[in-house]
Parts: C-alpha cells; sequence; structure tokens
C-alpha cells in the first residue's frame, strides 16, 4: 500500500540504505532536508510504502504547471523486484496529474533538486523508467574535482585581480538579490541557501563596491559546487577561476575529499582551472501523461 509520508525524516534511514553510491548515501540526511524545504509556493507530493520499504518525492515545476518532476525514488534492496518502484511511480504520477501536470520528469526540479536526473549507474532505475514508458529528453553531467590538488596559476591569479582592485570576500546579504537582476530567481534562491548554512557558503568578486561575479557551494547538498557566475562586463578578468578555488578550498577544509561539480557547463574552463574531470551523467527522462 502507498500512503502519504507524515514524517519526511523517516525517508533518512531509508535513503541511507537503499542508495547504491556510496556519494549518494553519505549525504542522504542533507538530500532529505533539502527537498523537504523546496522554495515557497512549489506544489509537492511525498508518499511512501506503508511498510516503510520505498519513498517517492514527487512536485511541480515552479515556472511550468503542467511539468511534474519525480526528484526521488528510493527501494530497499530485500524489497525490490516486487513491483514496489513501479507502485511508487505510478502513485506519483497520480498525485501529479491531480496538481495539475499532464508531463512528468523523472530528473532534478531546479533549484531545489538531489540530482539532474537518473545517475546511469541506477541501472534498475533506467530499466524501470523505460518500462513505465519514459523516454530520454535530456542528459546532464556532473564533473569530480580532487580537493587535494593545488592549481600552480593560483596564486597568479589572485594576484592580477588584486591589481586590477577586484577584492574576493564572503556574500553578503545583497548577493542574492544581485544574482537574482542578472540570472533570475532560481539561482538567486541557491545563493540564499547557501548563506550562513553549515556545509555551505558563497563568494562575490567586487570592485569599487560593485559586484562582479559569485560562486556558492552546498546549496543542495555539502560536497556538490554551485552555481557560479561571472557579470558580462566583467568577464575575461579570471574571476571565476578565482571565486571557484575559494569555494572548493573550503569543501577541502570542510573535510571533503572531492567536490561535484553539479550540471556542470563549461566543461573545458573546469577542467583547465582545477582539473576537474567528467564523472557523474544522468538521463533526464520525461512521460506525456
Amino acid at each position: 500500500m502507498i500512503v502519504d509520508l507524515q514524517d519526511v525524516s523517516a525517508a533518512e534511514g531509508l535513503l541511507a540504505r537503499a542508495l547504491d553510491l556510496p556519494e549518494d548515501a553519505a549525504e542522504a540526511g542533507s538530500l532529505v532536508a533539502r527537498l523537504a524545504a523546496p522554495p515557497a509556493g512549489r506544489l509537492v507530493a511525498r508518499l511512501g510504502a506503508a511498510d516503510g520499504s520505498g519513498v517517492v518525492f514527487a512536485s511541480i515545476n515552479d515556472s511550468d504547471p503542467g511539468l511534474g518532476h519525480i526528484e526521488l525514488l528510493a527501494v530497499l534492496p530485500q524489497a525490490r523486484r516486487r513491483g514496489l518502484g513501479s507502485a511508487l511511480v505510478r502513485a506519483a504520477e497520480e498525485r501529479l496529474t491531480a496538481l495539475g501536470a499532464d508531463r512528468v520528469r523523472l530528473g532534478g526540479n531546479p533549484p531545489c533538486y538531489a540530482w539532474p536526473g537518473i545517475d546511469v549507474r541506477y541501472t534498475p532505475a533506467v530499466c524501470l523508467a523505460r518500462r513505465a514508458g519514459y523516454e530520454l529528453s535530456d542528459t546532464a553531467w556532473n564533473m569530480t574535482a580532487d580537493l587535494a590538488l593545488s592549481s600552480p596559476e593560483a596564486p597568479g591569479d589572485e594576484a592580477r585581480l588584486e591589481v586590477s582592485g577586484v577584492k574576493v570576500l564572503p556574500a553578503g546579504p545583497d548577493a542574492p538579490d544581485w544574482v537574482r537582476s542578472i540570472w533570475g530567481d532560481g539561482w538567486a534562491w541557491e545563493v540564499e541557501q547557501s548563506l550562513g548554512r553549515r556545509g555551505a557558503g558563497c563568494y562575490v568578486a567586487v570592485r569599487d563596491g560593485e559586484i562582479l561575479g559569485f560562486a556558492a557551494y552546498g546549496a543542495n547538498r555539502p560536497s556538490w559546487f554551485g552555481p557560479m557566475g561571472t557579470a558580462p562586463a566583467a568577464q575575461g578578468l579570471g574571476v571565476g577561476r578565482v571565486l571557484l578555488r575559494r569555494c572548493l578550498a573550503d569543501q577541502h577544509a570542510a573535510g571533503h575529499a572531492t567536490a561535484q561539480i553539479g550540471w556542470a557547463g563549461p566543461i573545458g574552463f573546469y577542467s583547465k582551472a582545477v582539473a576537474a574531470r567528467l564523472e557523474r551523467i544522468f538521463w533526464i527522462c520525461t512521460k506525456t501523461l
């Protein structure tokens, strides 16, 4: 029997045992806490097996009321191959339909998300998606940065910024509004989440009191970096490289051996700046209801 999940925190222990990849299982608590506190106004459905052997989190896209997301699906190993995963997906689809969706995506609902889509290493989830009628609609990827590596260019990059009058500082309360003015509400929300939270942070590059760029980490998951952006007028100054390295240094100091650059954009930039490598590949699958 599939029921409404009354105690969302109960999903933490289930996730820690159900997620097969160690990097996900280790952050089970953070994943549940993040998805349990989405942007204001988001319509959500949180369902689980009555016996506690599986869980599914779903929500309506913040800007497209016809698009639903299945954000999290987990089944304990001993309860697999009994149709529970399929039953949870069907229950989530029914709930999303009642909330107004005519399409469902197996993937994150940014800016508050756990994964962009299905990590292809979760093979049973990929098979379930195909059986349920979902089709591949997009691909996303993360890059992994080894935080023990140092960048020989880093001191020179910092020095050049200082000579040009640019300072890199911890972000203040005005940062979200500045980010919103250029990149919109999504990234602004992530920056808000990164300010003043344990395991998260944000830096800005400033010249003559004007913010030129920002970089945040830990907004959705402690080991993940992003978002990051540089104002169009400041591109080419090397602001992004310095902001990135400042954030990764904080994550290293917090005990992380690696950082995930989530939903990574310019692959060449991250590869050159911190020797990041492509690693996690996600399939984003969609179904018309």
